[in-house]
Order: C-alpha cells, then sequence, then structure tokens
C-alpha cells in the first residue's frame, strides 16, 4: 500500500523539458526522498531529454552515492592527474572536479580553465553510462558547462559523411584529460595512429533506447582506425564542427544546488573557463556501462524523438 506522502511526492514531480533538443527540469523532488515507485519517471525522463537538472539538492557524498546506484552500478572514479591529492576511497565512485587548493595542492582536476569537448572516460573498453554531478560551490561569472545532442549531430551528418563513417571504429586516447593535462602515467604524444587508446564504433547503438547516436569522446589524439591519418584528421575535423552546431546544444548556467545527471552514451560536453581567484568545487560520480556496439536493427529506426522536429527541418 502507498502511505500518504509517497502519494504526495510522486504527484509533486514535474518533467518541464527544456528549450531545444535536449534536457528536462525535474520540479518538486529532493532526490534524497526519492522512493522506488517514483523512479521510473526519472529514468523515463532521462531517456527522453538526455540530460534531467534538479535544483536546490543537498547532498553528502553518501547521498549522491546512493542516488548514482539508482542509474546503475557505481563506476570507480577516473584515474587523476598528476599534482592532485589522492581521492577519499571511502567514496570510490565520487571525483572532485576543483580549482580550489589545500597547502598549495589542487583538491580536484581540471582547475579553472575550459574543458574541451569531451565523453566521460570514452578510452575505457566500458565507458561510464551515465553521470551526475553536483555543484558545490560556483563561481559568480563562467564555468558554465554545455552539452550537445549526439542523436541529433548523427541524423544531420550529409549522406556522403554518414556513409564514410557508418561501419567505421575510433581510437579513443587515454594520454590526456579534457583539459589537456596528462593522466598519471601517461606521456606526451602526437602519435594518434600508436597512442594508447581503446577503438569503439563511430555510430555506437544506445544500449536501452536502441537508437543509434555519434559518438567521438575527445578531439585530442582521435583517430578512425585504418584511414591514412591526413584522411582521419580532415574526417574528424568536419564531424567535431557538425557535432557541435548551436542547435544541438543547451548550456548549463550553475547554482550552488544544482544536481544534473546526464547520458554519456548519446552527448559530449565542455566547460567554460572561469576567474581563479573564486572557488568552484563540484561532485562528479559515474555508472558503469557496456562496451559500445553498433546493430544494424538500428539503422532502420527513425530519429529519437527529442531531435526529429530538428532533424526534419535540417533536412529539408
Amino acid at each position: 500500500m502507498v502511505s500518504t506522502a509517497e502519494a504526495k511526492q510522486r504527484n509533486a514531480i514535474e518533467v518541464s523539458p527544456l528549450p531545444g533538443t535536449l534536457g528536462a527540469e525535474i520540479l518538486g523532488c529532493d532526490v534524497r526522498a526519492l522512493d522506488d515507485a517514483s523512479f521510473p519517471i526519472i529514468r523515463q525522463a532521462l531517456e527522453d531529454h538526455l540530460i534531467l537538472l534538479f535544483r536546490g539538492q543537498q547532498l553528502s557524498k553518501a547521498e549522491q552515492t546512493v542516488f548514482n546506484e539508482r542509474f546503475g552500478v557505481p563506476a570507480k572514479a577516473p584515474r587523476a592527474t598528476r599534482g592532485v591529492k589522492e581521492r577519499d576511497n571511502q567514496y570510490p565512485c565520487i571525483s572532485l572536479i576543483s580549482n580550489i587548493k589545500e597547502d598549495g595542492v589542487p583538491i580536484g582536476s581540471l582547475g579553472d580553465g575550459e574543458a574541451f569537448w569531451h565523453t566521460d572516460t570514452s578510452y575505457v573498453e566500458k565507458p561510464p553510462s551515465y553521470s551526475t554531478f553536483l555543484a558545490l560551490e560556483v563561481p559568480p561569472h563562467g564555468g558554465d558547462t554545455q552539452f550537445t545532442n549526439m542523436y541529433a549531430a548523427l541524423d544531420t551528418l550529409p549522406r556522403d559523411i554518414f556513409e564514410r563513417i557508418r561501419d567505421s571504429n575510433l581510437k579513443h586516447d587515454s594520454t590526456y584529460n579534457a583539459g589537456g593535462e596528462l593522466h598519471v602515467g601517461a606521456k606526451h604524444t602526437k602519435d594518434v595512429v600508436n597512442c594508447p587508446g581503446t577503438v569503439h564504433p563511430i555510430v555506437r547503438t544506445h544500449p536501452v533506447t536502441g537508437y543509434n547516436t555519434l559518438y567521438l569522446g575527445r578531439r585530442s589524439n582521435a583517430y578512425i582506425d585504418g584511414l591514412p591519418v591526413a584522411e582521419s584528421e580532415e574526417l574528424l575535423n568536419f564531424l567535431w564542427q557538425h557535432a557541435v552546431r548551436k542547435e544541438f546544444t543547451w548550456t548549463q548556467k550553475w547554482r550552488t544546488g544544482d544536481l544534473l545527471v546526464w547520458d554519456n552514451q548519446c552527448l559530449m560536453h565542455r566547460r567554460d573557463a572561469f576567474d581563479g581567484q573564486h572557488r568552484r568545487l563540484m561532485h562528479k560520480a559515474y555508472c558503469e556501462g557496456t562496451r559500445p556496439f553498433r546493430s544494424p536493427d538500428a539503422f532502420a529506426r527513425p530519429p529519437h524523438p527529442r531531435a526529429a522536429k530538428l532533424v526534419q527541418q535540417m533536412l529539408r
């Protein structure tokens, strides 16, 4: 039997789509009190809108870990960059994204510079499926995060470009993070053919929704398997320029207490630089994913509903 409190919470949750091709704000929800009966509303909204925004959330690391677990098995946070303090082993799925220093040593990664377009840790064999991202301290200006809809990016490609990549694979380099910093143990390299990394399909089938999506990862040292380097570079430059068109993007202007959940399997994101005199502290957690694959059956599906209208307009 559903209690009165549970019924009220379920009825209060409202999914409010954001303008454009991605995103929805979830209203009337304190994620700490989210019950099993209400969670399917959130999960369906994530599949429909790719990214969810919850305002005014106050979560400890333990509470964020619990919320993160609703979307899948927690994944260990990716390896740190050089010169960053060791992480709190009590919460291995949470990483600190911050410019704050303690005793002259950064407590988190990415500092105050720009974070380039990327998909979270796409360089591993099984990249994370979902990320939860909580704002604890934000600067008064800057540090905004942009997201782009990779369903829309794929479905609006020129036909000749699509045919060139539909069966191709891409190496995702593991040398650098999204800020251009070396991962621990990595060495500088610009040899795109022989650099370390993992190869995934450029056209990836989403394991839950069944729609195909463009899957790029990071631009630095990316390489289309089997192509001459010059041809790979030219094609990748086009793909990245196309994928981040403003028609596909949405920008999150952070407030303290904002919590985002996004789908790494069909999104890329980046961050603006900000004034390093101001503190920024975010807690990021991940869920385990599956190895990217490409299903022949997915090519017959229509565009993802959230991108369908734009796709129709752009392909007229």
